[in-house]
């Protein structure tokens, strides 16, 4: 099974970035595939280079990046979504003429072609933390 994720939700927000993360790991090592990890509206805080939790906390952004190094995972945060959040990296930031960018190393921003693009290529696509 081939699967594509959407994030909606901030990682300490609700539980839905943390189920997400689980549940990648969980497919991943029952032997599916996930073709692509999409993060949109609050969600893109899961790629926040400055997301600083308290020791005794699970830091679900580096967990993210860990498991995409781990298994080569695409991970994409949707640009608007972000930019309107300030989760830039350097060419955004360039672009704003801000200072300084966050995007953590193992996410790219881009567009919503993404997530179009990987339902195509996905058996399912599961949403996590969506509107309320």
């Amino acid at each position: 099974m081939i699967y594509t994720l959407v994030v909606h939700a901030a990682p300490y927000q609700s539980a839905a970035a943390g189920t997400a993360l689980r549940f990648a790991k969980a497919a991943l090592a029952a032997g599916h595939d996930i073709h692509r990890v999409f993060f949109y509206r609050d969600g893109v805080y899961n790629a926040s280079a400055l997301a600083s939790p308290p020791r005794d906390e699970q830091n679900i952004p580096a967990h993210w990046q860990q498991l995409a190094q781990e298994h080569g995972l695409d991970m994409v945060v949707c640009i608007a979504a972000a930019v309107r959040r300030g989760v830039l990296d350097a060419g955004e930031a360039k672009r704003y003429e801000k200072l300084h960018h966050n995007l953590a190393d193992g996410f790219e921003l881009s567009g919503l072609g993404q997530l179009a693009e990987a339902s195509l290529h996905s058996d399912r696509v599961i949403t996590f933390g969506g509107q309320r």
